[in-house]
């Protein structure tokens, strides 16, 4: 399969988040959808030439896992992502919440201090496709420490390379903030609700 780049899913008018901010993000995505292409050539050919049990093929495979989630990851984020800011609806999502943190604001002061922890990575909303439980997480990288079972319902990039146009390095907070904003409440409970049914989610 030949990935493409998911235009539609690039947003507009964000508050407080500047359009350069999301042109120079939205590059660096496309990066990997390119470099997810380039990867899956390269393994078929060594595995063609017999080549998928040496070292190099074992370094390619490594590589790809970094890239694939990197693509996959950003494409879920961008999808979450919409300037209207629209209010979370009181549904199951609300329920599920304020019966897990006790109310929306105890999951909003977790959830950002999840996203404020030292390190490179991604501040992840998960919702458990078995028990359908939500737990806040923050995951390194993109490939490292990602939740076996759990459907990504909101995901926040932490990355410098988030944020470093508007807010240089020192800014994460502010960028997180201007990230609360724009949440595309939504599509974050669509997500949850294919968790519910027992249904993929859909990051295009």
């Amino acid at each position: 399969m030949n990935y493409t780049v998911q235009e539609q899913l690039k947003p507009q008018n964000l508050i407080n988040i500047s359009q350069d901010q999301v042109d120079d993000h939205w590059n660096l995505y496309k990066g990997y959808v390119n470099q997810v292409n380039g990867l899956q050539k390269e393994l078929a050919e060594m595995r063609a030439n017999g080549q998928g049990s040496s070292l190099l093929y074992a370094d390619r495979r490594r590589s790809y896992g970094f890239e694939y989630n990197g693509m996959i990851l950003h494409e879920l984020y961008f999808g979450n992502l919409h300037g209207a800011n629209k209010d979370l609806n009181n549904g199951t999502l609300t329920e599920e919440i304020i019966k897990t943190w006790g109310s929306v604001e105890n999951w909003k002061a977790d959830f950002e201090a999840a996203g404020k922890m030292r390190g490179i990575g991604w501040a992840i909303l998960y919702a458990d496709s078995t028990t359908k439980e939500l737990s806040n997480h923050f995951i390194p990288e993109h490939h490292i420490g990602v939740i076996a079972t759990g459907n990504p319902i909101l995901v926040l990039d932490v990355w410098e390379h988030a944020y470093m146009v508007d807010h240089k390095a020192g800014g994460r907070a502010k960028y997180i903030a201007a990230f609360m904003e724009n949440i595309h409440w939504d599509r974050v409970e669509a997500r949850y609700d294919a968790t519910l049914q027992e249904k993929a989610i859909r990051r295009f």
